[in-house]
């Protein structure tokens, strides 16, 4: 039987790698149908390049690895910014209409701990879906690619430790799919959360599908809370783009009061800096509003059509009102340990975009990276997929068929334990509710075993360091500059093992150490 990778995941990550493997046959799995479902298309800052004369590939690895905040690997950045005018380039060649500046090259904004203007967008905050279009029009154009629309990945099935297929659901039930290469391009896990800007479906199953598996996963603690999600009761709550603070709005009270003024860059601090401004400033009784009339007034429509349209339906007109915002649950810097070709412990299994850690994040995420990183990883994917000798397929085995993952009993607890800031107490109160979810065939089980995860390393990492924040050791500590690498124990039923390393590289070769 022919060995055709199978792609699980159809939001820029997974659909780019398809792409890449063209003129190969290759399967994309898709949960829903293509264009809905996926984070991807919500992005609405941009695509972050060195794309203008002042700026360079080494300025942007710089900002990433100063807000990756100790933990970021250097090599990665360097890799990957350095490939960022180059994704930006074969993004327009299949379509993307960047927004242009007088001289026909891309209009850049800028957003927090950038050093320069570098956000490729598109009509303002319209990035992601039009991206997302353009590559979903050439998916659809290419013979080679083979979408399963409405399929979901249940278990991936492992034989003598390597990949042999997909357990997944469709519209006629269960069908294993056997394959010796599988990539993992699922998207983040913000859904676990109460308050999230992610699609209510991205709740970490492929970082449960790999986990399961038996794959090493890296840095599970650190989850990045956006601090301008607006706050209207819609769940899950529309974003108000960094962008915007890039273009002068600032943060007000209800009183008027400009909390932030006077603290480094102000608004423009790292998103953990202002996350936590504002959940402070709110757990002590005010309201906080991103006040965008000073500096945007009657333009902001115009600037900001995505946003605006999500004000109208809250009854706020930016032109004229502050805008109410709180944090939210935003984007996972850890995730599945992978080198820099996207491998991970598990011999035939990729993984690719939010679901993978890479090193380039590190503890904190710099602003508009993240389609940066999945349209670079995706074309190191798909090369390292495609240069890995094919094998003869197995013949599928009966497997149990495990239940819809479903993340709604769970997403109080972890917005309470797992959220903006952690104490000893409440992760041990998230341990003790989640590991018996985890390891159950309740429906609950994935999500729970995802954020077991979470907060076995944020319990273990007693310290506070980007995303990660613990209100009972509230300092960053020397002894905690390494990664936390993570795995189910080998009877992968009932205990989590958790070990650091000191090594500067989230390769798997180093994930035994």
């Amino acid at each position: 039987m022919e060995d055709v990778p199978v792609v699980v995941g159809a939001g820029l990550a997974g659909l780019m790698t398809a792409l890449q493997l063209a003129p190969q046959r290759v399967i994309v799995l898709a949960k829903t149908p293509l264009g809905e479902g996926a984070a991807s298309a919500w992005s609405q800052g941009g695509i972050a390049a060195a794309l203008s004369d002042d700026d360079s590939p080494e300025l942007h690895a710089n900002d990433t690895m100063a807000v990756a905040d100790g933990l970021g690997d250097p090599m990665v950045a360097a890799r990957i910014t350095s490939a960022g005018p180059g994704a930006v380039a074969m993004l327009q060649r299949l379509g993307v209409p960047f927004d242009l500046d007088v001289r026909g090259r891309p209009a850049l904004g800028l957003e927090a701990a950038h050093s320069r203007r570098r956000i490729a967008h598109v009509t303002g905050d319209g990035t992601g879906a039009a991206i997302m279009r353009a590559v979903i029009a050439a998916v659809r154009a290419t013979p080679s690619i083979i979408v399963l629309e409405g399929f979901e990945a249940r278990r991936l099935l492992v034989d003598d430790g390597r990949i042999a297929g997909v357990l997944a659901v469709g519209p006629a039930g269960a069908r294993l799919l056997p394959a010796r290469r599988i990539v993992l391009a699922t998207g983040g896990l913000g859904g676990l959360f109460a308050q999230t800007t992610n699609p209510l479906g991205s709740i970490g199953q492929g970082i449960a599908l790999a986990a399961r598996a038996g794959a090493v996963l890296a840095d599970m603690e650190f989850v990045q809370f956006h601090p301008t999600a607006l706050d209207v009761a819609h769940d899950p709550m529309p974003l108000v783009s960094e962008a915007v603070r890039g273009e002068g709005a600032v943060l007000i009270d209800e009183t008027g009061t400009r909390f932030m003024q006077g603290q480094g860059r102000a608004e423009l601090e790292p998103r953990d800096v202002v996350s936590r401004a504002v959940a402070k400033h709110r757990a002590n009784g005010h309201r906080v509003f991103l006040d965008t009339r000073p500096s945007l007034g009657v333009d902001f429509g115009k600037r900001f059509p995505t946003i605006a349209a999500h004000c109208r339906a809250g009854d706020i007109d930016p032109a004229t009102m502050p805008i109410p915002v709180a944090p939210a649950a935003h984007f996972h810097m850890g995730g599945i340990a992978v080198d820099l070709d996207g491998r991970t412990t598990v011999e035939g299994l990729w993984a690719c975009g939010e679901t993978a850690a890479t090193g380039l994040h590190g503890a904190n995420r710099l602003a508009s990276n993240s389609l940066l990183e999945a349209a670079v990883m995706a074309s190191r994917v798909a090369r390292s997929v495609a240069t890995t000798a094919a094998r003869s397929t197995p013949s599928p085995r009966p497997v149990a068929l495990p239940p819809t993952p479903d993340a709604s009993a769970i997403r109080r607890l972890v917005g309470e334990t797992l959220g903006i800031v952690r104490d000893g107490n409440g992760l041990l109160k998230a341990i003790d509710r989640l590991e018996p979810l985890a390891f159950s065939s309740d429906p609950t089980a994935d999500p729970a075993l995802v954020a077991l995860f979470i907060a076995r390393a944020a319990l273990q990492r007693e310290e506070s360091r980007g995303g990660h924040w613990r209100s009972d050791f509230p300092q960053r500590s020397a002894r905690w500059a390494r990664h936390q690498m993570q795995r189910l124990d080998p009877s992968r039923t009932s205990v989590v093992s958790t070990w650091s390393t000191d090594h500067d590289s989230l390769s798997p070769a180093h994930a035994h150490a």
